[in-house]
């Protein structure tokens, strides 16, 4: 199974018709496609992190979610459950995203074209200032923790959550 990762910002009208044109080009380019909410992503390693971990998940079948998708999603949202795990989710108004797309590797090169064609690619990925507030709120990051090992280690923090996704009860 190969993967892609895809980012830009968009106006989301509404998200049940994003979703639905996601579900499309999923359907249409047989592939699995997973929005995420580019603001809570503390940079690449994050997010290839919690693929790898989604796919070991489903490969040994501790995964909690059926969709690999959801599976990458509560991962990254560094969540044992799957509903706490939307919050990484896309929301309506102005938004940076973060598309992860699985599959064979001519229908993920397909599908990555067409959401081209939804997005304005974009760097979104990298950790930065702005994204500060959002992730420490997302990943209950404390004043605490920041004074012991500094603001810079935040996307290590983050990694961290991720990492112990397993183990939480």
């Amino acid at each position: 199974m190969e993967f892609m990762i895809i980012g830009g910002s968009l106006y989301v009208e509404s998200v049940p018709e994003l979703l639905s044109r996601l579900r499309s080009i999923s359907s249409l380019y047989n592939t699995t496609i997973q929005a995420m909410d580019a603001d809570r992503i503390a940079g690449e390693e994050h997010v290839l992190f919690a693929i790898r971990k989604a796919l070991r998940a489903i490969e040994n079948g501790s995964n909690m979610a059926r969709d690999m998708g959801i599976e990458i999603m509560r991962y990254a949202a560094g969540k044992k459950q799957i509903e706490e795990a939307f919050s990484m989710g896309v929301h309506e108004g102005d938004m940076d995203i973060v598309f992860v797309v699985l599959g064979e590797e001519k229908e993920v090169k397909d599908s990555v074209m067409a959401l081209k064609d939804i997005i304005a690619e974009t760097s979104v990925l990298d950790y930065s200032d702005t994204k500060r507030d959002i992730i420490l709120e997302q990943f209950l990051i404390s004043d605490k923790e920041i004074q012991a090992v500094g603001e810079d280690m935040i996307p290590s923090i983050v990694l961290e959550r991720v990492a112990l996704v397993d183990v939480l009860k």
